[in-house]
């Protein structure tokens, strides 16, 4: 139906007909942006499906249970097929190598807990993806992710989920305020993935009951040792396990095989106390371990901010924020000391356990859903 007000806005927030409304969306293959894209196409719109082939398409039929696998690149186009729209199979394997797998095995041997799917939504389905849609002649790119998008005083703004058990603010807390322009999240003010399964089986949709994926999609059953070693040949060099106190109390099979705050599998029973992986020193081959204690952290340097406030990062000397350390711990209280306009010293009132370089810090606007942006924890000078 043709809008009679030319100011009045639809779904999408353009003020024109959905005909009249190029959207293209990012399809994964599973239940979450299918949805999307049924949803938009029912509703009028001139829905574009695209969707990215990240890795080997060979190995990926065979790999159940990750994003983007052979089988998920069938499921979208079946979607596209029955809802009448078209669909695009992008192959971005180079992009996607170059921009997120060595940069995760070079983190994770240099001791990190990289997070994979920031780097992706940053680098190539934000970036690349997002600059294919506009050469489309789209109007807007969308998405399946859990998160909202609001229109505030300044702009558009970041917004946790209305579920906040699928809250993926998380992992988007790069979005540049340009990206957010652009982009859309139908899905971010729904209250449950079951209202996500109920509109999947009313366009009748086939993926209504898959699963969702639970694993990095290039690491397969959360395996990261055994994808390391077939990037990074030889990284798994054997060494010691040193207490803090200098005792070597254990060796292991690499380093690689180890995450920081890890109590289990240690293969070092037998002590007065029980040790946690408090430190990991690639150079030395050492896996460093402590007393529980030694885990907690207060102080956290914080680079590469992206910063999404109304005003300058550096306009205050301090924040008063709640921030995450993990996508899946709630946010706690803290308060951030601008360094520059991309780094900063984080205070948590409380102190954390298991804080890890490589990690993310995601500032939230305390007492609101608002998403202030975030960077990436390392080890400071």
């Amino acid at each position: 139906m043709a809008l009679d007000n030319r100011d009045a806005l639809n779904s999408l927030g353009f003020p024109k007909a959905p005909a009249d409304t190029r959207v293209v969306v990012a399809m994964s293959g599973g239940v979450d942006s299918s949805v999307v894209a049924a949803e938009l196409a029912r509703e009028g719109y001139d829905v574009v499906g695209v969707t990215l082939q990240l890795y080997d398409h060979g190995a990926a039929l065979s790999k159940k249970g990750a994003c983007c696998a052979g089988i998920d690149i069938h499921d979208a186009r079946r979607v596209a097929e029955d809802m009448g729209f078209p669909h695009y199979v992008l192959d971005y394997e180079n992009i996607f190598r170059d921009a997120v797998i060595d940069e995760f095995a070079d983190s994770y041997l240099a001791g990190a807990t990289p997070v994979p799917c920031i780097r992706c939504n940053e680098r190539v389905k934000f970036k690349d993806l997002l600059e294919t849609a506009k050469d489309l002649d789209a109007d807007c790119m969308a998405t399946g992710h859990y998160i909202q998008r609001k229109v505030g005083p300044e702009g558009p703004e970041l917004h946790m989920a209305a579920d906040t058990a699928r809250d993926q603010s998380y992992f988007l807390f790069s979005t540049k305020p340009d990206q957010l322009s652009f982009l859309r999240f139908p899905l971010g003010h729904l209250t449950s993935k079951a209202e996500t399964r109920a509109l999947a089986t009313r366009y009748g949709l086939g993926i209504a009951d898959k699963p969702d994926s639970q694993d990095i999609c290039f690491v397969p059953n959360g395996d990261y040792a055994s994808v390391i070693e077939k990037l990074r040949p030889g990284a798994a060099e054997p060494g010691d396990i040193v207490h803090v106190d200098g005792r070597v109390v254990g060796t292991h099979k690499g380093v690689i095989h180890y995450t920081i705050g890890q109590r289990r599998g240690l293969g070092i029973g037998g002590l007065d106390e029980p040790l946690y992986v408090v430190k990991l020193d690639v150079e030395a081959h050492h896996v460093i371990v402590g007393p529980k204690e030694m885990l907690s952290t207060r102080i956290i340097p914080v680079r590469e901010i992206n910063w999404l406030g109304d005003t300058p990062f550096q306009s205050q000397s301090e924040w008063h924020v709640s921030v995450k350390v993990r996508s899946t711990r709630p946010p706690t209280e803290a308060a951030i000391r601008p360094l520059s306009d991309t780094s900063a010293e984080v205070e948590l009132f409380k102190p954390e356990e298991g804080v890890s370089p490589g990690q993310a810090c995601v500032f939230y606007q305390n007492g609101s859903s608002r998403v202030l942006g975030g960077g990436w924890i390392w080890r400071g000078n």
